[in-house]
């Protein structure tokens, strides 16, 4: 009776017409069947032999048209009143009761019912939901991400306006990916295509509504069942880009001191969530984007989350976001990387709780018995311990395989450094500073000790903005910056081009799109820088057909996702859509929050002056660097384990160790491998010039 309920509510909401239009056909269908008893069973004279099919046939006609009476009372005359009088009241009851006054009120309630529905009025009976509350150029990404999970997800949106807006850009994201994810059934042969369309065909399994309130209401909360959702996302509103250009001004300098509707909005949620008639376990995720919002925020947690009942998880969006731009910088790959990973698409990260056993390492004693998932580390979350690993889905993870016995070895350079890195920054946003802090972290725990760089930056950004930066004083590596509009080209280029040429490493170009930008301006200096960029890499080549392109590595940052096909015109790999990267988290953290003090682990590099690694980063490290010499072909189940084995270094303390785990490789021209599935059937064969994909402490 409960999923009965639970679907009758979710119909009454997505199609409301078509549940009105099934009552009134089984109004119509007792209400003939009743007039038919009548008629055929009190042996009135005139209907002494009239069947029921007979009498049910008379009844509709007799409704339709009160003419047809004569099937019944063939001779008025000789008929008895009684018959005569049940006639002429089914005929008055249909005509004037049901075909004049109840389609007349079935009218009017439909109009009133689809009205209802469609502005949110009506209360939906669901569980186990997702509650969306706000809406930004995050959140249909988050929506999109969905579609990978293995079960039926239901989701409910709550937006304050542009219903009709959410709806449709939630129908095309999704239309999208389902398209593009079929594209592969349809290069099959006619016969291979229909065998297999229904077995291998992407499906769209989820259930979206869209309702249109007021988020601080808690009646409309209620409505949506908030109390009984599984997760609930609470993202910042985007800025109504298309004010003018002052007012936008003042409101993107109100907007990064601080968001007072998400504090308010997570004071209204962690209220309900918190009851005692609310689900166990729920999940809140909160976006913020600055300081302020985020000390708000953890006053309260403090204050009201309840363990075991609401958990509050604060995302800091910037930060992570700085984070992330700063890694793909450092090392490009890792946007192949971590678009996967991140993901619910392909190898994910997964996670599950456990016992502590202090007399078992975790990884070598999960290498001995499975090879279908990666084991990678273990943390507290909670006052609970969890097991954290990269594998295609939760069954890979639990099931346990025999593993043949390999004298494969491999001989590590442990005296291996980070070779120097050399980033040009183009442009600006509203993560320049957390950008620059994720590139302080990295330089603290890279930077030679003999007192050499690690790290060289120089920006290229207009006058306005670095100002506002202070001219990046207070980041020593920051060795220049250029103050450039995007109109000043010969200038930005023989900037670039200099830069390029005074060094010997590969140099990076991070070109950052302005998300505080008008509509109409979104991406369009990315966009302008990067024809400068790659107009750059065209005449070095031309002059020099030995220059390898490789080494300068463009790293684009858009906003709108559709400007993505623009950018890989222009041979682009490293194509970074930001936003999406907090999304596909937020879907994770939702299902998985133990995934959540992981990801902030792999993001941060150890502080100065900490002792031994603290943390667990993700690395893209060349072949010819780490290994003393290049491996042998093997498979992937070989590699694994012989290059922790390599890694693990009895004679050092715990906290100096550096335990490596491969989890997989990127050969030259971005062609990326992540191991998954059984691993003993996946051949590995690595060359000098591929990067291999490490999860380590340094």
């Amino acid at each position: 009776m409960k999923k009965l309920k639970e679907w009758l509510s979710v119909q009454l909401v997505k199609n409301p017409g078509r549940m009105v239009l099934a009552a009134i056909l089984l109004f119509n269908i007792v209400f003939f069947f009743v007039s038919a008893i009548i008629i055929s069973n009190m042996s009135l004279s005139g209907t002494e032999h009239m069947s029921f099919i007979e009498a049910a046939f008379c009844t509709v006609t007799m409704i339709l048209d009160a003419g047809c009476i004569q099937f019944v009372i063939s001779d008025i005359g000789q008929a008895g009143v009684a018959i005569v009088l049940v006639c002429l009241g089914i005929i008055f009851i249909g005509m004037i009761s049901f075909t004049g006054a109840v389609i007349g009120y079935i009218t009017n309630y439909i109009s009133h019912f689809i009205e209802d529905s469609n502005s949110g009025s009506r209360k939906l009976h669901i569980s186990g939901h997702i509650v969306i509350l706000n809406w930004n150029t995050r959140a249909s990404e988050i929506v999109n991400d969905l579609l990978y999970c293995d079960k039926k997800q239901k989701v409910v949106v709550l937006v304050g306006s542009r219903k009709k807006e959410v709806e449709k850009e939630i129908e095309e994201r999704l239309a999208d990916t389902v398209a593009r994810e079929n594209v592969a059934h349809m290069k099959q042969g006619f016969l291979s295509r229909l065998l297999n369309l229904q077995k291998l065909k992407f499906r769209n399994r989820l259930t979206v509504v869209v309702r249109e309130g007021d988020v601080f209401s808690s009646k409309q909360l209620h409505d949506i069942s908030l109390e009984y959702a599984k997760s609930v996302i609470i993202l910042g509103g985007d800025i109504n880009n298309t004010i003018c250009k002052f007012e936008n001004r003042e409101r993107m300098e109100e907007h990064e001191r601080g968001n007072s509707q998400t504090v308010k909005t997570l004071m209204q949620v962690a209220d309900i969530t918190a009851a005692s008639y609310s689900n166990d376990d729920q999940k809140i995720i909160v976006e913020i984007t600055d300081e302020w919002t985020y000390e708000l925020v953890d006053k309260i947690i403090k204050c009201k989350e309840v363990r075991g009942k609401c958990n509050i998880i604060p995302v800091r969006v910037n930060k992570i976001l700085g984070q992330i731009l700063s890694q793909f910088s450092l090392m490009p790959e890792l946007n192949l990387v971590y678009k996967e990973l991140f993901s619910n698409k392909g190898a994910a990260f997964f996670t599950e709780p456990y016992e502590v056993d202090e007399n078992n390492d975790f990884v070598p004693t999960y290498l001995k018995n499975h090879r279908r998932a990666i084991p990678l580390t273990y943390m507290m979350n909670d006052g609970k311990a969890y097991h954290y690993f990269s594998a295609a889905s939760e069954k890979d993870v639990r099931e346990t395989s025999s593993i043949a016995p390999s004298s494969y070895t491999v001989s590590l350079n442990k005296s291996s450094w980070i070779e120097s890195k050399n980033v040009i920054i183009l442009g600006h946003n509203s993560k320049c500073r957390d950008i620059m802090q994720g590139f302080a972290a990295f330089r603290n725990e890279w930077n030679y000790k003999d007192g050499r760089e690690i790290l060289r930056i120089v920006v290229i950004d207009d006058p306005k903005n670095l100002e506002k930066m202070n001219y990046y004083k207070e980041y020593p590596f920051v060795i220049a910056t250029v103050a450039a509009s995007i109109y000043d080209k010969d200038l930005i280029c023989s900037t670039i081009s200099r830069f390029v040429e005074s060094n010997a490493e590969d140099t990076s170009v991070l070109i950052l799109s302005d998300d505080m930008a008008l509509n109409e301006d979104i991406d369009a200096n990315a966009l302008a820088n990067l024809v400068y960029v790659q107009d750059i890499i065209n005449t070095k080549k031309a002059a020099d057909p030995t220059f390898d392109t490789e080494s300068v590595d463009v790293i684009v940052e858009i906003i709108d996702p559709r400007h993505h096909d623009i950018v890989n015109s222009y041979s682009v790999n490293n194509v970074v859509i930001s936003n999406r990267y907090i999304s596909k988290m937020i879907t994770q953290i939702g299902e998985k929050e133990a995934l959540f003090d992981f990801y902030t682990d792999i993001l941060t590099y150890d502080a100065e002056g900490s002792e031994g690694y603290q943390s667990k980063e993700i690395y893209t490290k060349k072949v010819s660097r780490l290994f003393n010499e290049c491996p042998k072909p093997c498979t992937a189940a070989e590699l694994i384990r012989a290059v922790y084995d390599a890694s693990v270094d009895p004679t050092l303390p715990k906290e100096r160790q550096n335990p490596t785990v491969a989890l997989g490789y990127v050969k030259p021209g971005g062609r990326m491998i992540l191991f998954e599935g059984d691993q003993a059937n996946i051949y590995v064969s690595i060359e000098e010039n591929d990067k291999l994909i490490v999860f380590s402490n340094h």
